[in-house]
């Protein structure tokens, strides 16, 4: 009985030297195939065996050679590869994790920072975005219609800006519940507007400053037979500071912000006011109207007609 067959362990020198018998049959496919067959064969290709490492200088003893033909018979030292399967093709993957892991790793890093960045300039500002705009439809817009009223209600006596206040105020409360922004942002704006405008207080002087024009009639494109008088003027707050107001100009229909426009007046108002400053060069006079705070209408101390001009 061999050794392998008992189950006894050959040394590690016996059996390096079976596979290397082992080799030296691969190395010769013919003697494998035609000398293995029976005994008869068998023991022949010992022989030769034992001839071919006599011809290298090397004894080796009849059981190694024994061994190394039976190990070659069994197959012992053969690698037969696994059957392909899913145990197979996971130990592959397993084998070669660190050539896949770098694509699969990088495309997870990339997904991942894509979704962070997805999130941080987009989601999260988006989100946001929209939950300020629901607090400034909820709250900001309403209270500051509602403050701006009072103030405007507390500012003015007048009936017709306490109207024009609530008008305002109640179309940007609607609108911001509508959740419609821009109209309720445009009836904040103009209340302010109309507040700003409620606490200036001015007086309206005609421009009476050497080399400059006081007033000037104009023949109307409407009527070529007839004249329109304006005397120059200009917004003059307590301190003396010179306004800029705005005025709509009635040739054009466009509203400006100016410093200077041209009141329409009657015929005899003009006459009047050139005869006072063709006295000295001065318009004595000069005062015609004056704006007081709480009131958006100027009072005038003179006889005025609608229309003015920005530009002549």
């Amino acid at each position: 009985m061999n050794a392998a067959a008992e189950g006894v362990k050959l040394p590690l020198d016996d059996v390096m030297l079976s596979m290397d018998v082992v080799d030296t049959i691969r190395q010769d496919q013919r003697i494998a195939e035609r000398e293995i067959d029976d005994d008869t064969r068998r023991t022949q290709l010992i022989d030769r065996l034992r001839e071919v490492y006599r011809g290298q200088g090397i004894e080796v003893p009849d059981r190694i050679l024994q061994e190394g033909v039976r190990a070659l018979e069994e197959r012992r030292f053969v690698y037969d590869p696994p059957a392909p399967g899913l145990s197979v093709t996971l130990a592959k993957l397993y084998v070669a994790r660190w050539r896949w892991g770098i694509w699969v790793g990088g495309g997870l890093l990339a997904a991942l920072l894509f979704w962070m960045s997805w999130q941080a300039f987009y989601v999260m500002p988006l989100a946001r975005q929209e939950a300020a705009s629901r607090a400034e439809l909820s709250q900001t817009l309403p209270r500051q219609l509602n403050t701006l009223f009072s103030t405007i209600d507390a500012e003015t006596n007048s009936a017709a800006v306490e109207a024009k206040a609530k008008q305002l105020r109640e179309a940007g409360l609607a609108a911001a519940a509508s959740g419609e922004a821009k109209p309720a942002r445009e009836a904040a704006i103009e209340m302010s507007a109309l507040l700003d405008e409620l606490r200036l207080a001015y007086d309206i002087k005609i421009v009476s400053r050497s080399g400059e024009l006081s007033g000037f009639w104009r023949i109307p494109k409407t009527n070529p037979i007839g004249r329109n008088y304006y005397l120059i003027v200009e917004a003059v707050d307590s301190v003396g500071r010179i306004l800029e107001r705005p005025v709509t100009n009635e040739e054009t229909s466009r509203r400006e912000n100016v410093k200077k426009w041209a009141v329409r007046v009657p015929e005899a108002t003009f006459d009047a006011i050139q005869a006072d400053k063709r006295d000295d060069g001065i318009v004595q006079r000069a005062i015609i109207g004056t704006k007081a705070r709480g009131e958006i209408e100027p009072q005038w101390r003179l006889a005025i007609l609608s229309g003015a001009l920005t530009q002549w």
